[in-house]
């Protein structure tokens, strides 16, 4: 897991000099198309979160995320005509992933896949359109540069749809990766903050949503801890409760954007409360606010989450060992996942 997060910023800039020439490619595809539905399963789901936050608030489109169930289970049959159907899979082999896109392709949607499994896997030959990372092989069950190289993906897919942001600050996404896992922050004091905890609360709000989502994920898978994922607005209608001595709350948030000072006003409570708030990003002001934090990218919002999960990775990783886990192999776990 810790050499292929330190991939990354390889992968990044392989995955965007492939895929930024197929912008074009997208633009014609979505020009038949109203809205957007995301097919994802687990991490790949999280990918599909920051899809949807990006292109509703910078592409004006509306985005769902898909429930496969209705196609594969309930099967029942959905007027799709003007959608475009966007399903993401790291290996472009999970069958429920596969079969729903089908399906929606059979109710009149157009239709895309987002896979690291290359163009002759079954999802991209399923697909009218396939954006295809270029990651390598993972071997770590906890996906890293297969997650950054989907959000990568989704950048370029907001592109062709006309989003409303500055395609060359893509260029800059590598190198503000690469500078995270050189200096991540003060990673040791939120590895002692959480090594003797049984849960976390992980939150975020907008386009940090869909890295509260995936760190919560990872925490769970790799260090077995009772993690919740929530955005900050769900936090504070409830849950909020668990949030104690024991149960501490991670915040994540890009350097700028709307939902920053939501999140700084969220730590000071949570530390006002006597709880540890553990900031990811948010430059010095949610740092400030924190009992402890990472460092986020020097990225603008839109493209915050590539960068933003990185100290997360490595989070993740380090816990995962100071607590006598394997992080590449956890219990139970396969690194393709199939469902029905």
């Amino acid at each position: 897991m810790r050499s292929e997060i330190a991939e990354q910023p390889a992968a990044l800039r392989a995955t965007l000099d492939a895929l930024l020439p197929q912008v074009e490619e997208v633009r014609r595809l979505g020009a038949r198309t109203r809205q957007l539905l995301f097919i994802a399963r687990g991490t790949s789901d999280n990918a599909a979160v920051y899809g949807r936050y990006l292109i509703e608030a910078h592409a004006g489109r509306l985005c769902a995320l898909a429930a496969p169930s209705i196609a594969t289970t309930y099967r029942r049959r959905l007027d799709l005509d003007g959608v475009l159907a966007v399903a993401v899979s790291q290996s472009g082999r999970t069958e429920e992933i596969v079969e729903t896109l089908d399906w929606a392709k059979e109710c009149g949607a157009r239709t895309v896949a987002i896979t690291n499994g290359g163009p002759e896997s079954p999802l991209a030959l399923s697909a009218d359109l396939a954006l295809c990372t270029v990651a390598g092989e993972e071997k770590a069950v906890p996906a890293t540069k297969t997650y950054t190289t989907q959000l990568a993906a989704m950048a370029v897919l907001a592109l062709g749809l006309d989003a409303d942001v500055n395609a060359a600050d893509l260029d800059r996404v590598p190198d503000a990766v690469e500078k995270l896992i050189e200096n991540p922050g003060d990673l040791d004091a939120l590895v002692d903050g959480l090594a003797d905890k049984p849960g976390v609360v992980v939150s975020g709000r907008g386009l940090a949503f869909s890295t509260a989502l995936e760190l919560a994920l990872k925490l769970k898978e790799a260090c077995y801890l009772h993690a919740m994922g929530l955005s900050y607005a769900d936090l504070l209608h409830g849950p909020i409760a668990v949030v104690d001595e024991d149960t501490p709350a991670i915040l994540v948030a890009a350097q700028d954007g709307p939902t920053l000072p939501g999140t700084i006003a969220l730590a000071e409570r949570v530390t006002g409360a006597g709880a540890a708030s553990f900031g990811v990003g948010g430059g010095s002001r949610l740092a400030a606010a924190s009992t402890a934090s990472l460092h986020g990218p020097d990225l603008p919002e839109w493209v915050a989450p590539l960068g933003l999960i990185v100290p997360g990775q490595l989070l993740t990783e380090a816990l995962a060992r100071r607590l006598g886990i394997d992080p590449d192999a956890p219990r139970g776990l396969n690194k393709v996942t199939q469902t029905d």
